[in-house]
């Protein structure tokens, strides 16, 4: 299929799809006039992507481990594959610790601000 069916199959727009290939996720073969063929297993790993981006995942996290990654009738994330538990774990907690500082940050500007209206 071309960018445009894959556009239209995700939903996600051909400059994303090319940022995609770009960042090494999605290996579309490149035909003798130049363009982009695309299989039925992009559609399935643009998916696939979208959600693992949804969850806060970098692309560069996403790269390696995006092989292991299913959304049909299997689970997206299967045991088999403990790297990518073990980068999930990784991001977790990288996220939880954004949280915290966040949380942190609001507290102080809370209290300026409270000491500001006095």
């Amino acid at each position: 299929m071309r960018i445009g069916d894959l556009v239209q199959a995700t939903g996600v727009n051909r400059r994303l799809l090319r940022y995609y290939e770009e960042q090494g996720l999605l290996h579309p073969v490149r035909l003798a006039n130049g363009y982009r063929e695309y299989a039925e297993s992009d559609v399935v790993a643009v998916r696939a992507i979208r959600t693992l981006l949804a969850a806060g995942l970098p692309t560069a996290v996403i790269a390696r481990f995006l092989h292991c990654v299913h959304d049909q009738d299997e689970p997206m994330v299967p045991r088999a594959c403990p790297t990518v538990i073990s980068h999930l774990r990784q991001e977790r907690a990288r996220i939880t610790e954004t949280i915290s500082r966040l949380e942190t940050s609001q507290r102080e500007l809370d209290a300026l601000l409270e000491a500001a209206l006095r």
